[in-house]
């Protein structure tokens, strides 16, 4: 079966494209889900038209990514999680942990866009890619804490003041 691909399918194709699938492939994934049309003659045609507005919209949508890495290349995002002695995490921090962070300092970026292969599991300093669009990737710096650390240092200043101030009276 031919199908006229509507939206970017992974491992497939791209919008526009005509692509042979199998029969079921089509039938009961592709088309239901609006992501592809039979490739007949008018839908041809009228796919043409959709690839030039695709083009304009592609470009408008790549040249906004490009401007937003500019603002998201210097954005560093911290998280504090319990961590035992050897690093690894209680828990983990996800793709959506990580859109949050964005969110809360003002950008929106869909977690899917993320592309961490698998939660950040362990102590450290990580660079998580983000594609904003095809040809578009930003990366972004997390830092993974632990709160043991955290809290030993919030411990120590305040307990060197309290000392200083009664060796002073």
């Amino acid at each position: 079966m031919e199908v006229i691909l509507k939206e970017d399918v992974v491992n497939l194709g791209n919008r526009g494209e005509v692509v042979k699938v199998a029969d079921g492939y089509g039938r009961n994934y592709l088309l239901p889900r609006k992501l592809a049309m039979q490739a007949t003659e008018s839908n041809k045609a009228v796919i043409e038209q959709m690839k030039a507005s695709a083009a304009r919209r592609s470009a408008t949508e790549k040249a906004q990514a490009e401007s937003l890495v500019g603002k998201l290349e210097p954005v560093e995002l911290s998280f504090i999680r319990k961590a035992g002695e050897q690093g690894h995490l209680f828990g983990s921090v996800t793709s959506a942990d990580i859109a949050a962070g964005l969110a809360a300092q003002g950008f929106e970026v869909d977690r899917r866009k993320i592309q961490l292969n698998e939660p950040l599991k362990s102590l450290g300093e990580f660079t998580v890619p983000i594609r904003l669009h095809r040809d578009v990737i930003a990366r972004v710096k997390v830092k993974v804490g632990s709160e043991a650390a955290q809290s030993a240092d919030a411990v120590e200043p305040a307990t060197e003041p309290a000392a200083e101030d009664t060796t002073a009276e």
